[in-house]
């Protein structure tokens, strides 16, 4: 039989009792049920997990996994499901993926030495969405490239080449500029009804999705009475950029400011 650990998607609130039944049927990681843990004078706060395979979830195994794009886009789904599940109930604190812990009596030693900072962060995210902006920087495709026939017939192919190629800066230049402006008018536009911001990293590589380089990449956080003006807002103040494309993403779970969710998993007792 395989042993099983515990794993933790969320800390949500619980006002009067009624998640457990309305998770009843959810599929989590690795296709488990999904239930709450909870702990005396605990309130309303409780945390949402289920058991998987210790195999798959141990530190040299996870490390393994991470590698493989198809297990963690499978774990990724299963965590945003539930998690979405979640916060179209109530208010909730995402966790990390993959985050586990030796059994469910742990997450209860978790959540009882964390209640008061998680009851009052919950209470701040409460009617709260995020939602994602990404600004990409797309060069003029006829110019992308310096190969091709020359632009200017009396020019030998090695200054038709350097015209082509300074051509391409500027225009480089330009979408970059453009993307600069088109920043500054959506933060504006976002601050409008936004509380809070994080920056992330832009994304590169596998996780940069569509044409263009990404160069912000950011997260705010948003009334839930204003979010389709937020979208609006931010859509409208980004038109008339040729050589830049905005993307906002959401409403989502406020994964990027749950940040007193980040608590390590408890290691296993010594006997």
């Amino acid at each position: 039989m395989t042993e099983a650990i515990t794993y933790a998607y969320a800390v949500a609130r619980d006002p009067g009792g009624s998640l457990e039944e309305a998770l009843s049927g959810l599929p989590g990681v690795a296709d488990a049920p999904v239930h709450l843990v909870r702990v005396e004078h605990s309130g309303d706060v409780v945390v949402a997990v289920s058991p998987v395979p210790e195999r798959d979830f141990r530190e040299a195994a996870l490390r393994a996994h991470l590698e493989d794009l198809d297990w963690l886009e499978s774990v990724a789904r299963a965590h945003h499901r539930v998690i979405e599940a979640l916060a179209a109930l109530t208010a909730v604190l995402p966790l990390r993926l993959a985050t586990v812990y030796l059994d469910d009596e742990r997450v209860r030693l978790m959540l009882r030495a964390r209640h008061e900072a998680f009851a009052g962060r919950l209470t701040d995210l409460a009617a709260q969405v995020e939602w994602g902006v990404k600004i990409y920087v797309e060069a003029p495709a006829a110019i992308e490239s310096p190969e091709g026939p020359p632009t200017n017939a009396g020019l030998s192919p090695g200054r038709a080449y350097l015209s082509r190629r300074r051509a391409q800066q500027h225009a480089r230049e330009d979408a970059y500029r453009d993307a600069e402006q088109a920043a500054e008018r959506v933060e504006a536009a976002a601050r409008a009804y936004a509380v809070d911001r994080v920056q992330h990293r832009p994304q590169q590589g596998e996780l940069a999705r569509g044409p263009g380089e990404n160069v912000i990449n950011d997260a705010y956080l948003v009334p839930l009475q204003h979010a389709e003006d937020f979208r609006a807002a931010v859509m409208q103040a980004a038109e008339g950029r040729p050589g830049v494309r905005v993307e906002v993403t959401g409403p989502w779970a406020p994964y990027s400011f749950a940040t007193l969710t980040e608590a390590e998993p408890l290691k296993r007792a010594t006997p």
